[in-house]
C-alpha cells in the first residue's frame, strides 16, 4: 500500500514537511508496513521555497540584499534538488513584512533585491527560476528588480531614475541593452494567483496600495505612474502589459517580470506540482493526504489542498484533508475532490495552544485517520 502524504505549511506554526513527518508517524502507529511518499507542497506565497528544497533535498541560499526601503536585509532563495532550478520569494527581499508600519509608503519602496536575488541565483548556473511574488511592500512595476539585473530607466537627463513608485513618471526612455546576458537562457516561471490588471480601479495601485501605506491621493498619483510606465515599455520594449491578467500583482512586479524577463504567470500551486513531480508520486497511490492550517470555501481558489486532490482524482484515489481550522463554509472542497476533512484540534482551546502543540495534534488525528482506514479496509 502506497500513501501520499502532500501538504502546504500551517503557518507560523510547521513547515509542510514537518507537517508531513508527523502525519507519517501517526499513519505508520497503525499501517506501519505501508510505503510513504512525503511531497511537502506550497502554493507560490509564503513558505514556498521551504517547501521546495525540502521535497526536492535542495539548500537554502542566504543573501543580503536591497530590501524596500533601501536598506541592507538579510533574504534567501532555495536552489533545488536538480542544482538547475532556483526559487525566490519575492517577499524575501521586498516585502512588506520588512517595512514598519509607520514607514509603509509605496512611493519610495523597491523591488531592487528581488532583481538581486535574482542575480544571485544566476551565480550558481540555474536554467530555471521560480518566482513567488505575494505579500510585497512595493508598488513599482518590477522597476528596481530590473535596474538591478542592469536595466537603464533613464530620466531626461540621461540618468537612472530613483526608487519607488513615485519615480515612475520621471521615465522617458528604457534601455534593456546591458541587462545580464545570462538571463537569456533561463525559463522564468512566476507563482502568481490575482488577476489584476497592472492599472485602473482593479490595478495595482487602487487594489493593494492602501495596505502598503498609500493614500486615497497616492493611490490616484502611483496608478497615473504606472500607466506612464506602461506607455514607455510598450514603446520601447514592444509589450503592451497593462491589461495582461496578474501584471497588477505585487504592486506591477508581475509586469516587470513580463516586460523585461519574458517571464509566464501561472498559478503557484501548479508550478509547485510540477516542481515536485506530484502526479508522478501519485499515480498508483491507495491514499492521499493533504492538508493546510486553513480550510474553508476560498481553499478552492488555487489553494494547495485542491491542487493535490485534482491529480489525485485523475486516478480515482480518494484524498483526506487535514486542518488546524475547518470553516463551517468548507463543505465546497468536497465538490472538488476532498472527500473527508479533519481537524487537528482535540478540544476547546486557544489558538496559541493550537499552534504550539500543533505537531502532536497532527500525529494524533492521523493516527486516527489509519485506524480509521484501517477498519475499513477489512
Amino acid at each position: 500500500m502506497k500513501i501520499v502524504i502532500a501538504p502546504d505549511s500551517f503557518k507560523e506554526s510547521l513547515t509542510a514537511l514537518q507537517v508531513a513527518n508527523a502525519i507519517e508517524k501517526g499513519f505508520k502507529d497503525i499501517l506501519n508496513n505501508a510505503e510513504y511518499i512525503k511531497i511537502p507542497m506550497a502554493d507560490g506565497g509564503e513558505g514556498t521555497v521551504q517547501s521546495l528544497v525540502d521535497a526536492t533535498n535542495g539548500k537554502i541560499i542566504k543573501k543580503e540584499v536591497t530590501g524596500p526601503l533601501g536598506k541592507p536585509v538579510e533574504a534567501f532563495f532555495g536552489i533545488l534538488g536538480n542544482e538547475k532550478t532556483a526559487v525566490i520569494e519575492m517577499a524575501a527581499a521586498s516585502g512588506l513584512h520588512l517595512v514598519p508600519q509607520d514607514e509603509r509608503n509605496p512611493l519610495i519602496t523597491t523591488t531592487w533585491g528581488t532583481g538581486e536575488l535574482i542575480l544571485a541565483a544566476l551565480e550558481y548556473g540555474v536554467d530555471h527560476i521560480i518566482i513567488g511574488i505575494g505579500g510585497s511592500a512595493t508598488n513599482d512595476g518590477g522597476a528596481g528588480m530590473a535596474q538591478a539585473l542592469g536595466a537603464k530607466l533613464l530620466n531626461q537627463e540621461g540618468k537612472q531614475i530613483g526608487y519607488g513608485g513615485g519615480s515612475l513618471y520621471q521615465i522617458a526612455t528604457i534601455d534593456i541593452t546591458e541587462m545580464d546576458t545570462r538571463l537569456q537562457n533561463v525559463k522564468i516561471e512566476v507563482a502568481c494567483d490575482v488577476t489584476n490588471p497592472l492599472t485602473g480601479p482593479k490595478g495595482a495601485s487602487a487594489i493593494y496600495g492602501p495596505q502598503k501605506g498609500a493614500t486615497p491621493e497616492m493611490v490616484k498619483f502611483l496608478d497615473q505612474n504606472l500607466n506612464h510606465y506602461a506607455e514607455i515599455i510598450r514603446r520601447d520594449l514592444n509589450i503592451d502589459v497593462k491589461e495582461i491578467p496578474g501584471s497588477g500583482a505585487a504592486g506591477g512586479l508581475g509586469a516587470g517580470l513580463l516586460a523585461f524577463l519574458s517571464a509566464e504567470l501561472k498559478r503557484g500551486v501548479d508550478i509547485v506540482i510540477t516542481a515536485t513531480k506530484l502526479e508522478e508520486h501519485i499515480h498508483g497511490a491507495s491514499l492521499v493526504i493533504t492538508g493546510e492550517g486553513k480550510i474553508d470555501s476560498q481553499t478552492i481558489n488555487g489553494k494547495t489542498p485542491i491542487g493535490v486532490a485534482k491529480i489525485a482524482k485523475k486516478y480515482h484515489i480518494p484524498v483526506i484533508g487535514i486542518a488546524g481550522n475547518i470553516s463551517n463554509d468548507s463543505t465546497v472542497v468536497h465538490e472538488h475532490g476532498i472527500d473527508a476533512l479533519f481537524s487537528i484540534v482535540p478540544r476547546v482551546t486557544t489558538l496559541q495552544d493550537a499552534m504550539e502543540n500543533a505537531e502532536e495534534y497532527v500525529t494524533q488525528i492521523a493516527r486516527n485517520i489509519a485506524a480509521i482506514w484501517n477498519f475499513a479496509k477489512k
